[in-house]
């Protein structure tokens, strides 16, 4: 069933320059509700996408919409997201509380309302004990958390956050996590930026990725593997002749890398094509070529492609 637009972020044929500098070019994409993380090396084109999200960036040329609200009208759009960006920065002398109160002030909450929606965003990261201190001497995770309770106060439909688990320390990380699955659970569209690849994994609904300021394949991880068709899957078989069985799927044109393991006693095959190296190793087993003892994909997760693009691309913009 199709999603309304008014339910979707709509990025039209999106391209964004700075001078004769590439941001992004020609994206084209619909983000639905959940978690949506946008991964890619710096300079790629994260932090501007979600800038363009926000209205803070004009686009060049084509059309973006939030929600069904174009992102040139901000005291709408506004209402809707809440961005927690990367940078470290805040009022001279401020409080915690104080740091998300003001914002919602700005909103056209009264002081009783902005009191309630801040106590709630200071509960929901877990900073209620620190809120009365002033956030000059937080550490760098609580300053994090902070952003984060003030891009939520006012109870947005769109979460934008660029790198928001930086500084934090696993414990916490993990509640943010959870939080962010909540969050997605309730309806809300989460649209993160993040280097911490196996979190990408643990959290994503879906992911886009990015290089050079082009979209090179979005979904979730196993569809972007298998959008990258020339990312060769890399599997382990543990087994009891590793390097008969090397000898035995080299021979295959989908087989590009067949390496024994640092023990002797199993075989990484690198291949085109998972499907066809399956079959071809059930035929082995089944000829009585070898005894396996466990096959499992080494690389299928957000780590290995990010990494594989990182190679290919030939350095960042």
């Amino acid at each position: 069933m199709s999603i309304p637009a008014d339910q979707l972020i709509i990025f039209d044929n999106v391209s964004k320059f700075y001078g004769e500098i590439l941001g992004v070019n020609r994206v084209n994409i619909q983000i639905a509700p959940g978690i949506t993380s946008l991964v890619g090396p710096n300079g790629a084109g994260k932090s501007t996408l979600m800038n363009l999200m926000t209205g803070l960036l004009r686009p060049t040329r084509g059309s973006i919409t939030l929600l069904g609200i174009p992102t040139d009208q901000p005291e709408r759009l506004f209402r809707k997201v809440g961005y927690c960006t990367q940078f470290d920065s805040f009022p001279r002398g401020v409080t915690g509380r104080e740091f998300v109160s003001s914002y919602l002030y700005v909103h056209g909450f009264t002081q009783k309302r902005a009191s309630e929606l801040t106590q709630v965003a200071l509960e929901r990261v877990n900073l209620v004990e620190a809120a009365d201190r002033k956030v000059a001497a937080y550490s760098k995770g609580m300053r994090q958390r902070i952003r984060l309770a003030q891009s939520i106060a006012h109870q947005p439909s769109v979460l934008i956050l660029d790198e928001p688990l930086n500084g934090l320390d696993p414990m916490v990380r993990a509640e943010t996590i959870a939080l962010f699955r909540k969050l997605a659970a309730e309806g809300l569209h989460l649209i993160i930026s993040s280097h911490i690849l196996h979190e990408v994994d643990m959290m994503s609904d879906r992911v886009v990725l990015l290089n050079n300021g082009y979209i090179v394949a979005e979904g979730n991880i196993p569809g972007v593997r298998d959008e990258m068709e020339e990312h060769p899957m890399q599997i382990l078989i543990r087994c009891d002749q590793p390097a008969k069985l090397a000898s035995y799927v080299f021979a295959q044109s989908h087989v590009v890398e067949a390496r024994l393991h640092d023990d002797r006693r199993g075989l990484f095959v690198r291949t085109r094509d998972a499907d066809r190296f399956y079959l071809l190793l059930n035929r082995a087993v089944s000829e009585g070529q070898v005894n396996v003892e466990s096959v499992a994909p080494v690389d299928d997760d957000m780590s290995a492609v990010y990494q594989y693009l990182i190679g290919t691309s030939g350095g960042s913009a």
